[in-house]
């Protein structure tokens, strides 16, 4: 099972405090994802993601996703 955590600001920027919140929400989530981790940060957002890998064990399941033109992250 894997884990997501994430922040986001409607009027405002993220900020440094809002990293470390999303990677310290990842460090409890890890027991559900130890095989890989990811995080985004644009704007007012930030993403997390927490990865177990049972089926593709490739880089190809890397998460946070983002589309070839990098105007889209889920």
């Amino acid at each position: 099972m894997c884990g997501i955590a994430g922040i986001h600001h409607t009027q405002a920027i993220a900020g440094r405090h809002d990293v470390v919140l999303v990677h310290s929400a990842l460090d409890r989530l890890a027991h559900r994802g130890p095989d890989d981790d990811g995080s985004y940060q644009s704007g007012g957002t930030v993403l997390g993601h927490r990865r177990l890998s049972i089926i593709d064990t490739s880089d190809a399941g890397h998460q946070p996703f983002t589309d070839e033109n990098g105007r889209h992250t889920i």
